[in-house]
């Protein structure tokens, strides 16, 4: 005889950079035993006096799938229609259904299960038991449910085929489909764990599926975090301790140490169907642990970023421009561009996995789009996280366009501000790196003032997790508008500046979207263009030129070290070297064989001003759409690298009212007034596609007389500033 008594480490909170306390709750396992065979103890171990709870849709194959899953497990497996509900009421469920109606039945068949106990069992639901609030909370409390996420053509497709024409809650005038989707707000309100099921599945493939993601989901000490940098095989770290540290403590970035999950053909064209938050829930719960953001939680996270705060429907629609080039519109935020993606959603993220008993100023340093971004998405935090948790933006004061700058003002709130530095983004980007590495600094600043440092550039993982759906998204939108079917590769090009934009692309394609080649364009601050061709990274003599496209005027792209541990095979010692170097002497060379494995992945050119403006006013002339500047170079450089053997996506990364002038410039428009609210009031007069966006015009109309702090460009000044923001909104501690 044997007793299992489960043990499963939770964590709690995430590691204080300060004090290295990390708080776990452990639920202790008692294990005696005579014998067990070792290929057995290791499934069934995943039980313990757990239940697997296994929910879905009628048809989801829940029956089939637990007596698989039992078997394998060598434990009791219990379906509750047939060994709860029709042994309680002593018919058939059917029979119960016609007796009572709709209302009654899931009334009854909630009792039935509120008075059903088991431990160590698999057990299968029914598709209506998760209706019953009391009734779930009863199960769940002993059990792990795994949701069988099965599309609805699928399940009205086999339903059809077992002749059944009406479930649980249907009534005359409700179509099948309509109550399948009505149903899935509350499958998706109570599982722990979602298992892909597609149409052609068979039900072995899904029973050990559910065994793989109740392992995962048991096992949340494999899914670790290590520095690009990092030598030592134990210093790793968890989701959520490298969202509140941003910056490894040895300078480089955090990335997973066995990288990204991969998800099947089969699972992505799960998802073509999906919405936008719908994918986005999906491929972010396989790169986060539930342990760190539990499935519940992340779909409050997604459902706040990712809503009204939008102005299209489809949160980052894909449109075609010409021929097969098609652009993805990421500038339908509340600040018009791609930052907005993660900007939304990582402020609520952050404030999820900070501890409660400190105070939070984050820090970013933009060339543009960043800084309006980060301080609209952290002045929507709520109640007391509004008040631990403050934001400053640093900006070049002269290198950003007037409405960013506008911009930038309009947002600050109470807990958000904006600090213009007389130099150029890569010096406020390498200062924000010396003060994360400054020991003494961030120590004193927690000791005297109860208050960390964190980071919300691109440096930060939470900053490119969410990056990676609008790209699988574009994709899949083009398999659902029939351009294409799944399988079929497409290339992407983007506007690049600090790599992460672009390394998004990478990893959705390390996860299995058919992407074959990342264009990576440049404008005249083309390091990366030259980089990629000769695979020298070469600082020297280089000179940040102002463009019309700011947010990639770049010279130092902080998230190309991260694809360069990728390309090394994690090999953080050659990243360690490559970077010390180009510190020192302002250059590094790839060695031959990580350059070709760079070029299978990446092509680059790279856009004169002059041809980004003729770029805008010829595709208005042709098409009556307005590009930005950024897209602008981006359709450039696809005109010149692209092959034409497959659909192109070009990535819109900008809303064009942000560079009015540039644009007016373009359009051969010689008036041009020097307030940006009037600038914008005249693109409008023209009717432009797309329109005028709201939201800046809102920004500018309510802030157009506020001011804000200047700050030399000197490392000190710049703690000074931080530490008079902290006095200002943080209480002292004594």
């Amino acid at each position: 005889m044997f007793h299992i008594v489960q043990y499963r480490p939770l964590r709690l909170i995430t590691q204080n950079s300060l004090s290295k306390i990390c708080l776990k709750l452990m639920f202790s396992r008692l294990v005696t035993f005579e014998w067990i065979p070792k290929s057995w103890f290791s499934s069934h171990s995943l039980v313990g006096n757990k239940n697997i709870i296994l929910m879905g849709p009628p048809g989801a194959g829940k029956t089939t799938v637990g007596r698989i899953v039992g078997q394998k497990l060598d434990c009791p497996v219990i379906d509750i229609d047939d060994d709860v509900l029709e042994t309680t009421w002593n018919m058939s469920v059917s029979e119960k259904l016609q007796d009572v109606g709709n209302e009654q039945f899931l009334e009854e068949e909630g009792k039935a299960l509120l008075k059903f106990s088991a431990s160590g069992s698999v057990i299968s639901l029914t598709g209506s038991n998760p209706m019953h609030t009391a009734g779930m909370q009863h199960v769940k409390r002993n059990g792990i449910v795994v949701y069988l996420d099965v599309p609805t053509v699928v399940i009205m497709s086999r339903l059809k085929s077992m002749k059944v024409d009406r479930i649980v809650g249907q009534g005359p005038a409700t179509s099948l489909k309509d109550i399948l989707q009505f149903r899935k707000q509350f499958y998706k309100r109570w599982y722990d764990i979602r298992v892909l099921c597609g149409g052609n599945m068979a039900a072995e493939i899904v029973a050990e599926k559910v065994l793989d993601a109740v392992k995962r989901y048991q096992n949340s000490e494999v899914e670790t975090y290590v520095s690009t940098r990092s030598t030592q095989k134990n210093s790793h770290k968890y989701f959520s301790d490298v969202v509140v540290e941003g910056l490894a403590s040895d300078g480089g970035l955090f990335v997973p140490e066995r990288g990204l999950p991969e998800f099947t053909a089969e699972e992505w064209q799960t998802l073509i169907e999906a919405t936008y938050a719908e994918r986005s829930q999906v491929i972010l719960e396989r790169c986060i642990h539930p342990a760190d953001i539990p499935a519940s939680k992340l779909r409050e996270i997604i459902g706040t970023a990712y809503g009204e705060n939008f102005t299209c429907s489809k949160i980052a629609p894909v449109r075609h421009l010409t021929g097969n080039q098609f652009l993805l519109e990421l500038f339908h935020g509340p600040t018009a561009s791609f930052k907005d993606f993660a900007l939304q959603m990582m402020p609520h993220i952050f404030a999820y996995c900070i501890p409660r008993s400190c105070n939070y100023l984050v820090l970013v340093a933009t060339s543009g789009d960043t800084g309006s971004a980060v301080l609209d998405g952290f002045s929507r935090l709520h109640g007391a996280d509004k008040q631990r948790i403050a934001v400053l933006s640093f900006f070049p004061e002269d290198g950003v366009s007037p409405i960013q700058k506008s911009q930038m003002i309009g947002c600050q709130k109470e807990n958000a501000w904006s600090v213009g530095v007389k130099s150029d983004f890569d010096f406020c980007q390498t200062a924000m790196k010396k003060i994360f590495t400054n020991s003494d600094y961030t120590g004193y600043l927690t000791v005297e003032y109860g208050t960390a440092l964190a980071a919300a550039n691109s440096i930060n993982w939470a900053r490119l997790l969410p990056q990676i759906v609008y790209h699988a998204s574009a994709y899949l939108d083009l398999v659902h508008q029939g351009i294409i079917a799944f399988g079929d590769p497409v290339d992407v090009c983007i506007p690049t500046g600090n790599f992460g934009n672009i390394l998004a692309a990478l990893y959705a394609k390390m996860m299995g979207i058919p992407i074959r080649k990342c264009i990576c364009a440049s404008n005249e601050n083309n390091v990366l263009t030259d980089f990629i061709r000769t695979g020298i990274y070469d600082l020297r003599g280089r000179k940040l030129v102002p463009t019309f496209s700011p947010a990639i005027d770049i010279l130092k792209s902080s998230n190309l070290e991260r694809y360069l541990h990728l390309i090394a095979d994690g090999d953080g010692q050659l990243v360690t070297q490559l970077y010390d170097q180009l510190e020192n002497q302002g250059h590094f060379q790839l060695r031959k064989d990580l350059l070709e494995k760079l070029q299978q992945d990446l092509v680059a050119g790279w856009c004169s001003e002059e041809d980004c403006l003729a770029a805008i006013h010829s595709v208005y002339s042709t098409t009556g759409y307005i590009l930005d500047t950024h897209t602008a170079v981006a359709k450039v450089v696809a005109d010149r690298l692209q092959d034409r053997t497959c659909p192109i996506i070009i990535s819109s990364t900008a809303h064009y009212s942000k560079f009015a002038p540039a644009i007016l410039r373009a359009l051969r428009i010689t008036e041009i007034k020097q307030n940006p609210l009037s600038q914008l009031h005249l693109l409008s007069s023209y009717s432009p596609l797309p329109p005028v966006h709201w939201g800046l015009l809102e920004t500018l109309k309510k802030n157009e007389n506020e001011g804000h702090r200047v700050c030399a460009a000197d490392l000190n000044m710049l703690m000074s500033c931080i530490e008079t923001l902290i006095q200002k909104h943080f209480m002292k501690v004594f």
